[in-house]
C-alpha cells in the first residue's frame, strides 16, 4: 500500500479511464465510473483501491479482498469476489504497473529535497556549464568545466567531478560521486552510487605493488539505472561502457574496462571483473562472480550466486560454479543428492570405481 505522506496519488481514476489506459475490460457487468484513489496488495487493499492476481497460489486472497477492482486473466474472472469489478487482460501485473505509472509518477525518480534550481548550499564551479532547468540540491558540488543538461537533478551531497558530461532528465542521487565519464539522457543513479573512480590495477612483485595508471573514461548510455551503493571503475586503457537501456541493482561492483550491451539486467551483488564483456539482454542473477576478460553473449541468463569462468554462448541458460548448461547443472544437482541419500540410507560411502 502507497504510503500517502512519501506518494501521494495523482488524483482519482475511473474504471472507465483505467480501461482506456490498458486495454483490459470490465468483465463482471461492474459500471465503469466507479472510482478508485490508490494501489495496494490483495490482502490489504481497501474499498477505494485496485489490486491484481497473475499467480494462482494468490486465489485464498483473493477471495477475501476488498478491493474496488482487480485485473485478473481470463481464468481467473470467475474467482473474482461480487463486488470487485473484474478487469480482465492478458496480462495483469503489466496493467496494474501502467496504473501505478499514472497515480504515482513521482515514485520513478528520487525524490526533490529543496524544489527545483540551484540551492544556496550548493557549490558550482565558475566554469561549469549548466542548460537552464537543471536542478543543484543543497551540499552538491559541482566541478570545473563540467556539463550538465536541462531537467537534470543533482542530489545533495553529490560530487561531479571535472570535465563530467551529463545529459538531459537525468537524476543523480544523494551522496553520489561522478568523475571521469560521460553520462547520456534519462540516466538514474541512486544514493551512493560511485563511478569513475580508479580501476584496481597493479604491477605485483615480491617488492611490493606498483599502481598502474588508470586512463580511462566511463560511459554510461541513455535510460541506465543504476541501483544504491553500486560502484563503477573507469577504464584503465579504454572506457568501461554501459549500454542503452540497462538495469543494475543496489551493491554491483563493475571493474575497468568492462563492456556491458545494451537493455541487460544484473540483480544486486553481482561483481564483474575487469576487461569482462556482456551482450545485449544479458540477465545475471543476484551474487554472480564473473572472471575478468570472459565473454557472456547475448541474451544469456546466468542463475543466481553462479560463477562464470569461462566465455559463455548467446542465448543460453547457465547455472553453478563453474557456470554450465542449466540442465546440465540440474541433473548434476540431483545425481549429488541421490548420492548422498543413498549413503545415508546405507551408512557407508558409494565406493564404486575407487
Amino acid at each position: 500500500m502507497a504510503d500517502p505522506v512519501f506518494f501521494a496519488p495523482s488524483g482519482p481514476i475511473s474504471l472507465d479511464d483505467i480501461v482506456a489506459l490498458t486495454g483490459a475490460r470490465i468483465a463482471n457487468g461492474i459500471e465503469g465510473s466507479r472510482i478508485v484513489t490508490g494501489v495496494a496488495p490483495l490482502d490489504q487493499a481497501r474499498s477505494s483501491d485496485l489490486t491484481f492476481i497473475d499467480n494462482p497460489r494468490y486465489l485464498p486472497l483473493l477471495a477475501d479482498t476488498q478491493a474496488a477492482a482487480c485485473f485478473c486473466s481470463p481464468k481467473q474472472v470467475a474467482s473474482v469476489p461480487a463486488g470487485v469489478a473484474a478487469l480482465e487482460t492478458a496480462k495483469p501485473y503489466e496493467a496494474y504497473v501502467a496504473v501505478q505509472v499514472k497515480l504515482y509518477p513521482t515514485s520513478l525518480r528520487p525524490a526533490l529535497v529543496h524544489g527545483s534550481g540551484i540551492a544556496a548550499g550548493a557549490h558550482v564551479h565558475a566554469s561549469a556549464r549548466l542548460e537552464a532547468g537543471v536542478t543543484v540540491e543543497p551540499g552538491a558540488v559541482i566541478g570545473a568545466g563540467a556539463e550538465i543538461g536541462s531537467g537534470t537533478v543533482i542530489g545533495p551531497t553529490a560530487v561531479i567531478g571535472a570535465n563530467v558530461r551529463i545529459g538531459r532528465d537525468c537524476s543523480i542521487s544523494a551522496g553520489a560521486t561522478v568523475a571521469n565519464a560521460l553520462i547520456g539522457n534519462r540516466v538514474i543513479l541512486h544514493p551512493g552510487v560511485r563511478v569513475g573512480q580508479d580501476g584496481f590495477g597493479y604491477l605485483m612483485s615480491g617488492k611490493g605493488h606498483s599502481k598502474v595508471p588508470q586512463i580511462g573514461r566511463v560511459v554510461i548510455q541513455d535510460d541506465v539505472e543504476i541501483g544504491a551503493n553500486t560502484t563503477i571503475d573507469r577504464g584503465a586503457n579504454r572506457d568501461t561502457v554501459i549500454g542503452e537501456g540497462t538495469k543494475i541493482d543496489n551493491q554491483v561492483q563493475v571493474g575497468h574496462n568492462v563492456v556491458i550491451g545494451r537493455h541487460c539486467v544484473i540483480v544486486s551483488m553481482v561483481a564483474l571483473a575487469g576487461s569482462a564483456t556482456l551482450g545485449d539482454f544479458v540477465v545475471l542473477g543476484g551474487q554472480v562472480g564473473v572472471n575478468g576478460h570472459v565473454t557472456i553473449g547475448s541474451g544469456a541468463q546466468v542463475a543466481a550466486t553462479s560463477s562464470v569462468k569461462d566465455d559463455l554462448a548467446p542465448g543460453g541458460r547457465y547455472g553453478g560454479a563453474p557456470a554450465r548448461n542449466i540442465k546440465e547443472w540440474f541433473r548434476e544437482e540431483v545425481a549429488l543428492r541421490r548420492l548422498a541419500q543413498r549413503e545415508a540410507k546405507t551408512g557407508h560411502k558409494d565406493t564404486q570405481g575407487d
